[in-house]
């Protein structure tokens, strides 16, 4: 917890240098956004770690197999980036682009779960096949 309460206070400071340097110049204050939000990200991705090896543990323990939990973080790192990016997008003041990588996003874990839906089909293929 005490990493997670000094990113908080990292972010507080970034966030009034950012109010001070959008008064002077807005790419400043753009870079320092991206880079704290790119610090925090590595902290996030520690307190992952724990998270990861839990479900892993969980794989073996249930069987499943490993695409599927492959499937599973791709659609939250992409989830996770994607949510940065528009904030990123917001805070450089062009809400369209944010909600456009929210669009891209979407579309992406979309496509990712092609497969998880085709064996979903096999499967009632066979179960209904078998009536």
């Amino acid at each position: 917890m005490e990493r997670f309460f000094q990113a908080s206070a990292g972010m507080m400071a970034a966030v009034i240098l950012w109010i001070i340097l959008s008064r002077q110049g807005k790419e400043y204050a753009l870079l320092l956004s991206i880079g704290a939000c790119c610090l925090v990200i590595v902290v996030m991705l520690r307190f992952l770690e724990p998270v990861l090896s839990l479900l892993q543990r969980l794989q073996d323990l249930g069987g499943l197999q490993q695409q599927w939990l492959g499937v599973l973080l791709k659609a939250v790192g992409i989830g996770l980036i994607t949510e940065m990016g528009a904030l990123i997008c917001n805070d450089a003041g062009n809400a369209a682009m944010g909600k456009t990588l929210q669009i891209l996003g979407s579309a992406a874990v979309l496509w990712l779960s092609i497969p998880l839906v085709n064996s979903l089909l096999e499967l009632l293929e066979k179960i209904l096949g078998g009536i």
